[in-house]
């Protein structure tokens, strides 16, 4: 029960994030989604080294020095797998007008909305790869440090739900419509949970390159996409310090729980 709790707590935050549309205007002030951009890139940081990364490296000790192999080639292959969807799959950043990936004739919001999911997917990935870590019950992960991911992410999912309900509301769409397309926006990420934990079950000996996997897909989302929109224009030393105290954050539900 702890785990399918776990495993939908991210999903609650990026549900509360999208509420916002019925309590704010149209559309994020540009020092708003900064805070919020900086903040989220600061958790996902945190939690690759800490959750992800580190948990990957303990259980194969035994190793040696060989025991960053599978770390490494974990994470190198979610760098890759995310640069591939980011060239193949047809997307639209929130803020940008010019769609990227694959021409299509999708529509603007269709779009939005493969953004956003492709963002999702590593998050859902971690979360499935480190309940998997607890399942498989080798010491490498607790619960606790699980839940402590889990919420971390759900933290950082609240500002992106508001991203990207607000800006489906200014493209036209009505405030339920925004909030449910922003709630769904989240769903990948128990859908990759449970996937990476079947995988993980399959095969045991896969569950350290699942875990840097995901510590890279999200590394790869956050120097791609948070970093640059958290920078850009005046006053871009908001999203530095929202980055810190997210990372600050994160480091903390990591260490005291």
């Amino acid at each position: 029960m702890d785990i399918v709790i776990g495993l939908m707590v991210p999903l609650l935050g990026t549900t509360a994030g999208a509420a916002c549309v019925f309590f704010l205007k149209n559309q994020i002030k540009p020092n708003l989604q900064r805070i919020f951009t900086g903040f989220a890139a600061g958790v996902m940081v945190a939690a690759s080294i800490w959750s992800l990364l580190i948990p990957a490296m303990e259980m194969c000790e035994e190793k040696g020095k060989w025991s960053v192999v599978p770390a490494l080639s974990g994470f190198m292959l979610g760098i890759i797998f995310l640069l591939l969807a980011d060239t193949l799959v047809p997307h639209l950043h929130v803020g940008s007008r010019e769609p990227e990936g694959r021409k299509c004739l999708l529509g603007r919001t269709t779009m939005l909305m493969l953004a956003v999911t492709m963002h999702n997917l590593p998050e859902g990935a971690a979360c499935g790869a480190i309940f998997a870590g607890v399942i498989n019950g080798d010491g490498a992960v607790t619960l606790a440090g699980a839940l402590t991911l889990s919420v971390g992410i759900a933290i950082q999912n609240f500002p992106e739900g508001a991203i990207i309900s607000l800006p489906l509301r200014s493209e036209g769409n009505s405030r339920w419509k925004a909030f449910l397309l922003g709630t769904l926006s989240g769903v990948v990420e128990p859908v990759g949970a449970v996937i990476a934990i079947l995988l993980a079950s399959v095969m045991t000996t896969v569950l350290p390159y699942l875990l840097a996997f995901a510590a890279g897909a999200m590394i790869y989302v956050v120097v791609e996409e948070l970093i640059p929109e958290a920078s850009e224009g005046r006053h871009s030393n908001l999203g530095t310090i929202s980055f810190a105290v997210g990372f600050a954050l994160m480091m903390l539900l990591d260490k005291t729980l």
